[in-house]
């Protein structure tokens, strides 16, 4: 159960935000009486928007989290703890309190954003980590959080939330704070209609769709328009036929291991116009290879040594005015699979992506 001390600050519960208490604590409660942690997909989020309840210090009571604690250079769970509220101006857990084995809770909310302009030169997707903690202000009952975030992965999962920063989510430090901490009112959002969570009137919404994504049944016509959008139409129809009953019986199977996953893609991607490259290619290579996918020559201007991901600016806005986009099919390896999609269908493209579980991304 909740058990929370006071701190410095005034109350975290402005009516018309959704990053308020009373959001936090039905989110609290939902957690804390049915399931503690989860894993639901939103419309226009990468992988899957993760929700944990955990506790000090139950929750860092097993062999690897007392050894994190150790290599952290504490004791034990309520020490660890009262470094952190150190950092977010809570009150520390006394003697007397470990004492009674206190168990004091908090949510970590993870989810993926698409990258910085600086960040999309190395990283296909951002994680953030928002970890919320409870607290009183002004009061003997708990009426307040406070909030940690980082954006890296929590490896060893006692450092990182060491590691993590206290934030005010109204004053982002950085550009990858600030695309979170946007995302992460829709997450919060997601998160309530996920859980069938009823928001108070006063509160402006970051959306006004659905953000859940509908079910929709995946059929040999679904893997169909993926083939002909991501070939521009430009394929032989037995080949859609062949292609597409080939990877929706592969889809059918439910693989886990990455290696069956991809079975028939890569087959898919090789029958059209498409350019397997590793990560380092230079100018000429770009200009010689999407001429040949896109049937024409393209020239595009570039700032001189300039190579690899730093020439996607240039390429997409000389597609661009062809109505084009430079997309590639993500390999989770060390190479791309481009290929050229028409701008308008992108969109499209990505919602197949997301049904047919057949990975690509915008550049």
């Amino acid at each position: 159960m909740k058990d929370f001390f006071s701190n410095l600050f005034g109350r975290n519960n402005d009516p018309k935000s959704i990053v308020s208490f009373d959001v936090m604590d039905a989110i609290y409660s939902e957690l804390y009486n049915g399931n503690n942690n989860f894993e639901f997909k939103m419309k226009g989020v990468h992988d899957t928007v993760s929700v944990s309840l955990y506790s000090f210090p139950s929750s860092f009571d097993h062999d690897e989290g007392r050894a994190e604690i150790k290599k952290s250079g504490f004791k034990n769970a309520y020490e660890v703890l009262n470094e952190i509220y150190k950092k977010i101006n809570i009150g520390p857990v006394s003697e007397e309190q470990m004492l009674q084995e206190l168990e004091y809770d908090y949510i970590h909310i993870q989810f993926y954003t698409e990258p910085t302009a600086e960040a999309k030169k190395y990283l296909k997707h951002i994680l953030h980590n928002f970890v919320i903690f409870f607290c009183c202000t002004n009061s003997l009952e708990t009426n307040d959080f406070k909030m940690l975030y980082n954006n890296s992965y929590f490896l060893d999962y006692t450092k990182g939330i060491l590691d993590a920063e206290a934030i005010d989510i109204k004053e982002p430090k950085n550009d990858a704070q600030k695309l979170g901490f946007k995302e992460f009112e829709r997450i919060l959002q997601g998160i309530c209609q996920h859980l069938n969570i009823e928001l108070p009137e006063s509160i402006e919404l970051p959306s006004q769709e659905n953000l859940l994504p509908e079910e929709v049944e995946v059929t040999q016509e679904t893997f169909e328009e993926f083939i002909k959008l991501v070939s521009r139409g430009d394929v032989d129809e037995k080949l859609v036929q062949k292609q597409s009953k080939k990877l929706l019986k592969n889809f059918k199977k439910g693989h886990t291991e990455y290696h069956e996953i991809v079975q028939g893609q890569w087959d898919f991607f090789e029958s059209i116009d498409a350019w397997n490259s590793d990560w380092k290619f230079d100018p000429e290579d770009a200009e010689y290879f999407i001429s040949e996918m896109i049937g024409e020559d393209l020239n595009f201007d570039y700032p001189e040594e300039t190579y690899s991901h730093d020439l996607f600016p240039y390429i997409q806005s000389a597609l661009e005015k062809r109505g084009l986009e430079l997309m590639s099919y993500d390999t989770h390896g060390d190479n791309y699979l481009f290929f050229v999609a028409n701008k308008n269908d992108v969109p499209r493209i990505l919602q197949l992506s997301e049904l047919t579980k057949i990975e690509v991304d915008s550049l």
